[in-house]
């Protein structure tokens, strides 16, 4: 009975060792009682930042990336106002870097923490009018969505947003489910800006997806377009080039077949910024994650591995070993989403009470 009591009592002991070695925020202490692991937390969109580059940072700052991942920014807008995310770094676009400032959710920058900060292409930040001077964000990505089309089904095609209302490829096609990329479309293609306020033209745009692009759609997708590209149930579909080519990037056959364009009419394009969450536990690892992301050759390393134009740090140009998939040049009729203030309400019901319905 003594040893069964003595055996209990070494166990209990090591249990409430073991619970010692558990800080306040979840991170293990080392048993020799050194400091924890450092972590930093991001949440990006999707297919956004290459293993590759996470893997290099943490091997040289000795420190661990907990790296969520987002399909669109009012689900990442949601889920951060929710609370309890203790992300550190956040990839918002530009309108939300506008929405999130306003509301208090970002921290003010101290920018002469960044030594790369002149790499930055002045014209990104000439266009990223809602923080030109980067008191809340830094660019990430000057870009914008496109069209991919399988050309082995679809051979012959217009490069407009119009190929949606081909029903001849009804149930062959999807456009992303984004209330602004799809009713900034609509407004570009009927000569409007893709940040109206004026009823009359978002009306219109409502109508135009409603009754001629809408019932040629599989669905509004802006997580498995890529998926369902590559494994041929969509012939057509909105979406981003890196998330794409991502998906087909084993099917040589596919990829030669696979066209994708910016209509020239342009679109709704984004800057995607990097910024720190309002209360981050690691705010000088944040600073030197930012400043990490924009040495020439780790911005380029990006840019090659989607397929990008290094739009938004100049001397990565240098570096780029991949011809990208689309061309700065084919943003030049593109248009920043705006924060659309009061007449977002407009979009919202346009968008949420009647194209949104049944699908």
């Amino acid at each position: 009975m003594k040893r069964i009591v003595w055996v209990l009592l070494i166990a209990v002991v090591a249990l409430l060792a073991g619970c010692q070695k558990k800080s306040g925020d979840g991170n293990a202490r080392p048993a020799d009682g050194g400091e924890a692991p450092k972590r930093l937390h991001i949440y990006n969109w999707t297919y956004y930042t290459p293993a590759s580059v996470i893997l290099k940072f943490e091997e040289e700052y000795g420190v661990t990336v907990v790296y969520d991942e987002f399909a669109s920014n009012e689900d990442m807008y949601a889920k951060i106002q929710a609370g309890g995310s203790g992300y550190d770094i956040v990839f918002p676009s530009g309108d939300y870097v506008s929405i999130m400032a306003k509301q208090g959710m970002l921290e003010k920058l101290d920018v002469s923490k960044l030594a790369n900060i002149g790499n930055i292409d002045p014209l990104v930040l000439e266009k990223a009018t809602y923080d030109p001077n980067m008191e809340y964000s830094v660019p990430y990505y000057w870009g914008a969505a496109g069209i991919a089309v399988n050309t082995a089904k679809v051979p012959e095609f217009e490069r407009s947003w119009n190929i949606f209302s081909r029903a001849d490829l009804k149930g062959r096609m999807t456009m992303l489910d984004d209330m602004r990329e799809v009713m900034g479309d609509a407004l570009v293609f009927l000569g409007h800006s893709v940040n109206t306020g004026d009823p009359a033209e978002i009306e219109a745009a409502k109508n135009l997806i409603n009754t001629s692009w809408k019932p040629n759609l599989v669905k509004f997708d802006a997580e498995a377009f890529g998926k369902g590209f590559a494994n041929g149930d969509f012939w057509v579909v909105q979406g981003y080039a890196e998330v794409v080519f991502e998906e087909i990037a084993d099917n040589e056959e596919l990829k030669n077949n696979t066209v994708f364009f910016i209509p020239e009419q342009g679109g709704p394009a984004y800057i995607d910024s990097m910024c720190i969450l309002k209360g981050s536990r690691n705010m000088d690892l944040a600073y030197t994650f930012i400043d990490f992301i924009h040495r020439p050759e780790i911005y380029a390393e990006f840019a090659d591995y989607f397929g990008f134009p290094a739009t938004a740090n100049v001397p990565a140009r240098q570096y780029q070993k991949v011809a990208p998939y689309y061309q700065a040049h084919d943003l030049a009729n593109t248009e920043l989403k705006d924060d659309l203030g009061e007449a977002l309400e407009l979009y919202n019901a346009a968008w949420f009470d009647s194209i949104r319905i049944g699908d």
